[in-house]
């Protein structure tokens, strides 16, 4: 597996208990109001706050809370924030590069709180555009591999997608990622669809060129810092270029 899908194994399994703390909830509400606001709170001619949405209701948001975060958005209800994308660049544990992606109505309050914890948490900031610069911007999908009974292959998931613009297909235990040019997100999530694919989630994500692998140490250290930064409100999503082998996550859960 890549380091990538290794990272995304351990985001999808964490996401459950983040679900359980609302973190994640509050997260996703503000994703639905932005998309609304840029796009308009129509889902069928606003293919981000469709996603937004779908991913939403994946993660069990109740309704009326997504339906008030389309009418504060797109303006049909008072309340809604300004909220203004930041992206930070920072440096972990045995040289990790990690790209912090805030989504914040208070840009002073961001900056505080992501340096206090990244220098709390053993991490560096960096300079603009040495960390960014190691990644990509990537059209994600992940498709759950038991569907309503029946089982998803990978061969499914590239014969739906291929023409759609479809580049790699990674297996991550209990669902697939299916990675596209950014551009073709839309049209890869649409032929899943079409072909009776169900997905979890479908986003512009960065994506690393490269992997670190860690050790025990090094991924104990990743981890705590990655955990800490998405503990934030103002934080939205945390990439990084890290690589943890099957081993030493056996290591980890062991200690």
């Amino acid at each position: 597996m890549s380091g990538h899908s290794k990272w995304a194994t351990t985001k999808h399994k964490k996401a459950a208990i983040d679900a359980k703390r609302g973190k994640l909830f509050a997260k996703l509400i503000k994703n639905i109001e932005v998309a609304a606001r840029a796009g308009g709170g129509d889902p069928a001619g606003n293919p981000t706050l469709y996603d937004a949405i779908q991913k939403a209701k994946k993660s069990s948001v109740p309704n009326d809370n997504i339906d008030r975060a389309v009418k504060r958005g797109s303006g049909a209800e008072a309340g809604g924030a300004d909220y203004q994308t930041i992206m930070y660049e920072v440096y972990g544990a045995q040289g990790v590069a990690m790209l912090v992606e805030c989504l914040t109505d208070n840009r002073n309050r961001a900056a505080m709180e992501v340096r206090t914890v990244v220098t709390r948490n053993g991490g560096t900031m960096a300079d603009p555009g040495s960390v960014s610069r190691l990644f990509h911007r990537k059209g994600v999908v992940l498709v759950p591999m038991e569907q309503e009974g029946r089982e998803v292959s990978e061969d499914d998931v590239l014969e739906a997608s291929l023409e759609a613009g479809v580049e790699d297909v990674n297996d991550l235990g209990d669902s697939f990622e299916v990675l596209s040019e950014a551009t073709d997100v839309v049209e890869v999530r649409t032929a899943l669809q079409a072909a009776g694919i169900d997905y979890d989630s479908a986003e512009v994500q960065f994506v690393p060129d490269l992997q670190l692998p860690l050790d025990k140490d090094g991924a104990a250290k990743v981890f705590r810092l990655v955990d800490a930064l998405e503990d934030l409100d103002d934080v939205q999503n945390v990439f990084a270029n890290f690589d943890v082998s099957d081993d030493v996550m056996a290591e980890l859960d062991a200690s």
